[in-house]
């Protein structure tokens, strides 16, 4: 299978989880990749499958690293009120997913509203109707966003990712490969930086960037396929 780094050189992969925290925060961190000219395609990553479809009450956010999350989200202007339930994410990420590959100008918006209804307003982004009212709300086609959850080919998407994800060593969430190295967790603003500083500055081009999410889909499609050669990918039993 060919290599993210050689099939797209100038492009940035970032797997995430919609209800992992340090993703959340994350977001501050993809608006300096942004900015520093590269392509930024985000990709789904459950990081909790153990979560039961009805979610589970999460604990007291009382660590270290809460509070380290707390400080960063608000020096990036990201409101974070703990919810009191985490949800099972794989339907809301096989939603974004989805969305990302047949309504790409919808995507942005929508997965900042699902990370903002989990992160923010205490909304369940495990529930099916609250994905239907974000999703009109970005203009999404929604009869066949569920039409697809339905029958299984966006959770596949999900599947597709993971493994695209794994054999690039990604094993949790957040993740990136930037210019060739893979960097896992949270890192500081200024690591992000500096690796952006060794690179010239490229401006972003829409061309550069469909290119990018074509050869992504490819990639996916040929990762499942090896996984699974004798296959349908929307037959695959997928959680949730």
């Amino acid at each position: 299978m060919a290599d993210l780094r050689e099939a797209a050189p100038d492009t940035i992969w970032h797997w995430y989880d919609l209800i992992c925290p340090f993703c959340y925060v994350a977001r501050d961190r993809n608006r300096l990749l942004a900015r520093g000219g590269f392509t930024l395609i985000e990709l789904p990553f459950e990081a909790h499958p153990e979560i039961p479809p009805a979610g589970v009450l999460a604990g007291p956010r009382s660590s270290p690293s809460h509070a380290y999350l707390e400080r960063e989200a608000a020096a990036a202007g990201l409101p974070l009120d703990w919810p009191p339930r985490l949800p099972n994410s794989r339907h809301a990420l096989a939603a974004a997913e989805w969305v990302r590959r047949h309504a790409k100008q919808a995507f942005p918006g929508f997965q900042a509203a699902l990370f903002a209804a989990h992160f923010a307003h205490g909304e369940d982004i495990g529930d099916a109707g609250t994905l239907a009212r974000h999703a009109a709300a970005e203009g999404v086609d929604v009869a066949a966003l569920q039409q697809a959850l339905t029958n299984g080919s966006a959770l596949a998407n999900v599947t597709r990712s993971e493994h695209l994800a794994r054999r690039h060593g990604v094993h949790g969430t957040p993740a990136w490969v930037i210019l060739g190295t893979l960097v896992s967790g949270l890192r500081p603003r200024d690591e992000f930086a500096m690796l952006l500083a060794s690179r010239p500055r490229r401006e972003p081009r829409e061309l550069a960037a469909e290119a990018a999410h074509t050869r992504l889909d490819a990639l996916l499609d040929e990762a499942l396929a090896q996984s699974f050669p004798a296959s349908d990918p929307t037959a695959i039993t997928v959680k949730g």
